[in-house]
């Protein structure tokens, strides 16, 4: 049996904004290595002196790409840099480029964003969401288009605990076109004062600037053969290319390093709150899958001459049959510290998770303030500048703005992802899979430690560094329980002493 899905790319020309990034780079790798496609183009900046051709010439040289360079030594010239910049008008592309994508572009694959929750508002709306309207007008003109996937977040609509695979227009305080107009006419500065008031209820501007990036899709796309993509938390790989491959490390596998090297001991997260993470290689797997479905459906519209409906959306989170908590998230992959120890460890790790944020700053003060203000004297007296406490309080900052993720539970509904899995030949499901289903947690997390380890911590799996690490990680064992208990005894000590004063009154 062939596959559906391989077959529909072969001899595809492609266009991807965001390549650069995580789940750019996978999606760019997993398509030269297990399809045919004609052509890459991928909208890249110029970046620390480096021009667009530069930066994906040095691709070969990363260890993430090794496997595919090595089955197909030339494929990298498949990819063609399109010079341009999500944040400017027009995308920076010029006339020539725009002619040249308008002619040759099949498919679309939109995943440039900015990720990061306080981004200023001008900046995220300027990234996440003008872009996506410039794309979908750009896309009107490409003669070949059969399918345009918009990759948005499962958050985007956080402000419900529910989210179906549908549009929220209702929560927005201002539509799309307000929040561009007014980006124009008030200017940098001014615009990001004024997020409070336009945001409303989201959280931050990126969930804001992404839910108007939706709203853009679903007024403006028309009878273009588009499909939102919805997905949770993109972590590591679990599969391929390689196992356990990170890039530019954030949420939940930075915590778990921080964790793992001891530094981070207590954190504002809910145990029992659904993790909802995802390997990326899954995620980029459904993506392409779903590039496949979108153009086929939009073929059937075509042939018979039905109207094409509103543009579906598809939720992709953890399954609610197989779910993983946050603090089950925590104590397997902590508990692992010992078949992956990481050399320099600063203390003995251990981890607190509370959803009480007094209860975490009170912990934080003697967990990180505490031994964070005596560490800063000991960089004092060695003529040092001293550090650590000023990065805890950036830590405690960015935890308190993650914490309405970390602290509360939301359910998805997910029939349109359940359906595209269910109509995938076992070829497809065999090289494309994403089904969360069947996940299996446990040897999930052991790869995502070890990839922690080699691709965070830079420090490779051999039996010398692990003996080192067990080393450090047994001292630090001795040392933390002769701290706890000292604690604990003297404690006891001032209760003691307390009780014998109130008897003696």
């Amino acid at each position: 049996m062939t596959s559906a899905i391989q077959s529909f790319y072969k001899n595809k020309t492609i266009l991807i904004t965001g390549g650069s990034g995580f789940l750019g780079k996978v999606t760019i790798e997993k398509l030269l290595r297990s399809t045919e496609v004609k052509r890459i183009y991928v909208l890249i900046r110029t970046k620390k002196g480096q021009e667009p051709q530069e930066r994906i010439a040095g691709w070969k040289d990363e260890p993430f790409f090794s496997v595919l360079l090595e089955s197909k030594p030339d494929i990298m010239k498949k990819l063609v840099p399109i010079a341009g910049d999500i944040a400017t008008q027009d995308m920076g592309i010029s006339l020539s480029d725009r002619e040249l994508l308008i002619k040759e572009v099949q498919v679309v694959f939109n995943g440039a964003a900015t990720t990061r929750f306080t981004e200023r508002l001008h900046v995220a709306l300027d990234t996440n969401t003008r872009p996506t309207r410039t794309l979908l007008q750009l896309a009107r003109e490409m003669s070949r288009l059969e399918a345009f996937i918009h990759v948005s977040t499962a958050y985007c609509n956080c402000i419900s605990f529910h989210i179906e695979e549908r549009f929220y227009p209702e929560h927005l305080n201002c539509n799309a076109d307000q929040a561009l107009g007014l980006r124009e006419v008030l200017g940098d500065k001014l615009t990001s004062e004024a997020a409070p008031v336009l945001m409303d209820k989201f959280p931050n501007t990126y969930t804001f600037t992404k839910a108007l990036s939706e709203q853009i899709i679903e007024r403006e796309s028309g009878d273009l053969p588009v499909a939102v993509f919805r997905p949770g938390i993109v972590v590591n790989t679990y599969k391929e290319p390689v196992e356990g491959w990170i890039m530019n490390p954030y949420g939940g596998p930075l915590l778990h390093h921080a964790a793992a090297l001891g530094t981070v001991r207590t954190v504002l997260l809910n145990p029992v709150s659904n993790a909802n993470i995802l390997p990326v290689d899954y995620s980029v797997n459904m993506m392409l899958a779903l590039g496949w479905h979108t153009a086929a459906e939009a073929a059937v519209r075509k042939k018979n001459a039905i109207a094409a409906p509103p543009p579906p959306i598809y939720n992709y989170v953890a399954s609610e049959s197989n779910k993983l908590m946050w603090g089950e998230y925590m104590k397997k992959v902590l508990a692992l510290g010992n078949e992956f120890p990481l050399e320099g460890i600063k203390w003995f790790p251990f981890l607190i998770c509370t959803a009480n944020i007094w209860m975490f700053r009170l912990l934080g003060f003697f967990f990180h303030y505490v031994p964070g203000f005596f560490m800063d004297l000991v960089l004092q007296f060695r003529g040092q500048k001293p550090f650590i406490v000023k990065l805890y309080q950036k830590n405690h900052r960015q935890m308190e703005v993650l914490s309405h993720f970390g602290n509360n539970i939301w359910r998805f509904t997910t029939a349109n992802t359940n359906q595209l899995w269910n109509i995938m030949s076992s070829v497809d499901r065999e090289v494309f899979v994403f089904d969360m289903v069947t996940m299996n947690w446990k040897d999930f997390l052991i790869k995502t430690t070890s990839g922690m380890r080699v691709y965070m911590a830079k420090q490779p799996i051999t039996p010398e560094s692990i003996a080192r690490g067990r080393k450090a990680r047994s001292r630090f064992f001795i040392l933390h329980n002769l701290v706890k208990y000292s604690f604990s005894m003297l404690i006891a000590f001032v209760l003691w002493k307390l009780f014998r004063c109130l008897l003696n009154v």
